[in-house]
Formats: structure tokens, C-alpha cells, sequence
């Protein structure tokens, strides 16, 4: 039986050849295998949470059983019977124990994510919701990115420190809208929705075009103030990693308005990643990968710590 270690390198290997070799060259020395965990680890419990059959009982159930985990493992105290996929969770916890640390604000931000996700399919949610789960997504990817590269010159907490993963998040979201209303997810609050007599499917209308520009502005200034904070990062390869991965969504800005803010039902030149759970992946994948949002199936999740390039 391969060790949680070997199991990781096999899974972001095969899942991403690309992020596979640039996480072994650009995180630090001493935590590569842990950011290999964290690939591998995220990544498979977002196809598990993807596949068709799941309903939302059994994601529910898959959810808590994880955060039961992490839990036990933060208590001193790892579960038995796990599964060779959760003992890379099992591990990565083991390694680095401070439940206070950037690791653990990591797991608990993208368990959080997940929580959503798996809970919001079929339902419209509210501004203050969509916030919350931004935030947690913002946070749990610039903690990482921090975590593997560069802990020996940290980087000061700034006001705009989660602004350029916010700033992606919400581009993924306005580029996945339609397949994500297909699946389910909708990607506008109600009080937008309410305020302009419009539903959730209603992308072709004037209002969502509205919406579609209100929020690659917020990105666009996003982007900037988040560009503005990176000049106090100490690290030249964490400030490398976060600049290719900004470049790489500002791209997808550029399109966007290009196409006057009216939204696709895809955008196959600029490669697939659905947004929610697949995004929080990848966002983490781009900014260690340095690799651009690429082609997934449905099923498949996408690039980086959880995530397929």
C-alpha cells in the first residue's frame, strides 16, 4: 500500500503533470510533500463531492465525517479506519499541528468552501452569503500560497492581502455562470435578483448584463489594490507565483469585456473550471502551478491544490 506521501505525488502527478513539477521546484524545501497533500487531498474529495450520483445528503455526510477527521487529528488524536485519501489529510495535519496556523486556516476555510457548495446546489443565496463564502475561499488560498512559499520571509498582514484571490473568485464565477446555473449554482444573490425582477436564468437579460459589469469592475480594482500589496512580500517566488496567477484571470477580464459584458454559455479558449469547489482549487493550483485555467471534464476537479490542469 503506497504511504499517504506516495499517494499524493501519484494523484497531483496524473491530475496535473505541470503543477507536479513546478510545486517540487517552487514551495520550500521541507514542505513539499505537505503541499503535494494538499493537492491531492482537495482534489479528490472535490470528484468525490462531483460525481452525478451524490445527492445532498451524501455530501453532507461527506462533509462532516472530513471536519469530524480534522477534529480528531487537531485533538491529538487521529481517527482509525481511514481511507488512504483521508490519511493524507491525517498527515498534512500530523505535520503541523498549530491549530492557529496558516495551514490549519487553510483547511478550515476550504472545509468551509465545501460546506457551501455542497449545500447551495438548487437554492438562491443572499449578498451576505456570497460574501462570506468569498472570504473563506480568499482566505484559505493566500494562507496556503504564504504557507509553501516563502515562510521564511512572511509576508505582513495588509488590508488588501485577500483581494487578488477574491478578484479571481469572482471572474471564475462570471466565466462559469452557465454551467453552473445548469448544474444548479447560482452565481447572483437574491437581492439582485429581487431588486431587478429577474431569475437566476435570466443571463441574456439587460439587469444580469449590469451584474456582469458591476463585478469585473469590483475584480478589476481588486486586481490592482491586491497587485499594490504584493510589493511587501519579501518572497521573490511567492510574489512570481501570485503574479502569473493574477495575469492569468485578468486575461479572462480582458474578454469579458471585450464581449461587452454579455456572458457565454462557455469560453473553451480560455479552458474549464467550474467555480465553488473546482475554483478553489484551481485558484491555489494557478498561483503554485503557475499554470492557466485548463480543460477539466464535469467530473474532474480542477487545477492545483485540489484541482486538474
Amino acid at each position: 500500500m503506497l504511504t499517504s506521501g506516495e499517494l499524493a505525488r501519484k494523484i497531483t502527478r496524473t491530475g496535473s503533470h505541470q503543477s507536479f513539477l513546478v510545486i517540487r521546484l517552487l514551495v520550500d524545501r521541507g514542505r513539499t510533500d505537505d503541499a503535494y497533500r494538499a493537492y491531492a487531498y482537495f482534489r479528490w474529495a472535490d470528484d468525490w463531492l462531483d460525481l452525478p450520483a451524490r445527492d445532498a445528503s451524501d455530501c453532507r455526510g461527506f462533509v462532516a465525517r472530513q471536519l469530524e477527521i480534522i477534529e480528531h487529528c487537531y485533538a491529538g488524536s487521529p481517527p482509525a479506519g481511514t481511507t488512504p485519501e483521508e490519511s493524507m489529510l491525517v498527515d498534512l495535519i500530523l505535520g503541523n499541528p498549530d491549530r492557529q496556523g496558516p495551514l490549519a486556516s487553510y483547511i478550515f476555510n476550504m472545509m468551509a468552501v465545501m460546506s457551501f457548495d455542497a449545500a447551495r446546489r438548487g437554492r438562491i443565496i443572499s449578498q451576505a452569503e456570497l460574501n462570506t463564502y468569498q472570504h473563506a475561499l480568499a482566505v484559505a488560498v493566500t494562507e496556503a500560497m504564504h504557507y509553501f512559499i516563502g515562510r521564511d520571509r512572511p509576508c505582513p498582514y495588509v488590508p488588501e492581502r485577500y483581494l487578488a484571490v477574491t478578484a479571481a473568485h469572482i471572474t471564475h464565477m462570471l466565466r462559469d455562470t452557465y454551467e453552473d446555473l445548469h448544474a444548479g449554482y447560482f452565481n447572483i444573490p437574491a437581492e439582485f435578483l429581487a431588486a431587478h425582477s429577474i431569475s437566476p436564468g435570466d443571463v441574456a437579460s439587460n439587469a444580469y448584463r449590469d451584474w456582469s459589469r458591476l463585478r469585473v469592475r469590483q475584480a478589476r480594482e481588486y486586481f490592482g489594490r491586491g497587485r499594490q500589496s504584493l510589493r511587501q512580500v519579501p518572497s521573490l517566488r511567492c510574489r512570481l507565483a501570485a503574479h502569473a496567477y493574477m495575469a492569468r484571470f485578468e486575461h479572462l477580464l480582458d474578454t469579458l469585456e471585450g464581449d461587452d459584458f454579455i456572458l457565454r454559455e462557455s469560453y473553451p479558449e480560455l479552458g474549464h473550471a467550474r467555480s465553488g469547489l473546482h475554483a478553489a482549487g484551481s485558484m491555489l493550483g494557478l498561483a503554485l502551478g503557475l499554470a492557466s485555467p485548463a480543460p477539466s471534464s464535469a467530473s474532474a476537479a480542477t487545477d492545483g491544490l485540489g484541482g486538474a490542469s
